[in-house]
């Protein structure tokens, strides 16, 4: 598909984020979740973006266990509405690598009450993004390799073949209860790994041989 300038800015406009939870098998035994028969979904607002030039990651006030999750995200290129699985990258326009920041003693605390995890998932600076990445630049996106360190000491690595559910299977089951517009981003899920960070860690991810980012790590005043 051609990609309008615009995209290049999805995180200007963008209207929604949908993120997908336990979407790898080794990242579900870690936490003790089962494996899902159907996609997990939950949102981010585009007030969560956080661009690597625009200041660090903050911890939100009260959270005492902050967690990173390196993911691959999909910038919608199209409308997207009851699409089939095999139409689903005709409506990709490109990429963007992905720290889905998580308040885990917010989310522990929301589980066990039966609560949305909105606290926990939507806070501000809660979803580090790179910049956009064209479809050239990832020929093959069911086979990328992303990893995620913390001052240095690796741990994350995964591939996106070891996803439960492939991105055509992600996006074509979103599409079938709401639409996807034009610069929405859809997370894809985090593999084993995801761990906390403290105020003054540097957390730094990476797409293998393509895309690095950085970031600082403070508590919000």
């Amino acid at each position: 598909m051609s990609v309008s300038k615009n995209l290049q800015n999805f995180t200007q406009w963008g209207r929604k984020i949908v993120a997908v939870g336990r979407n790898y098998r080794d990242h579900c035994a870690e936490l003790g979740n089962p494996i899902p028969k159907s996609p997990l979904l939950f949102m981010k607002p585009p007030s969560s973006y956080l661009i690597e030039e625009a200041g660090p990651i903050l911890i939100p006030r009260g959270c005492n266990d902050i967690h990173h999750e390196v993911e691959l995200g999909v910038v919608i290129g199209s409308k997207c509405q009851d699409v089939s699985e095999k139409e689903v990258l005709n409506h990709v326009a490109g990429y963007a690598l992905t720290l889905d920041m998580t308040a885990r003693d917010f989310q522990n605390e929301a589980k066990a009450k039966g609560n949305p995890w909105a606290m926990a998932k939507c806070f501000d600076t809660a979803l580090p993004v790179s910049r956009f990445i064209a479809l050239n630049e990832i020929p093959d996106p069911g086979n990328v390799e992303l990893w995620c360190k913390v001052n240095g000491e690796e741990r994350q690595r995964g591939t996106t073949s070891d996803m439960i559910f492939s991105i055509s299977h992600l996006i074509s089951y979103i599409s079938k209860y709401f639409t996807l517009d034009e610069g929405d981003l859809v997370l894809t899920g985090t593999p084993a790994g995801v761990g906390p960070v403290k105020e003054g860690d540097v957390l730094s991810c990476g797409i293998t041989d393509l895309i690095e980012m950085n970031f600082n790590v403070k508590r919000k005043l």
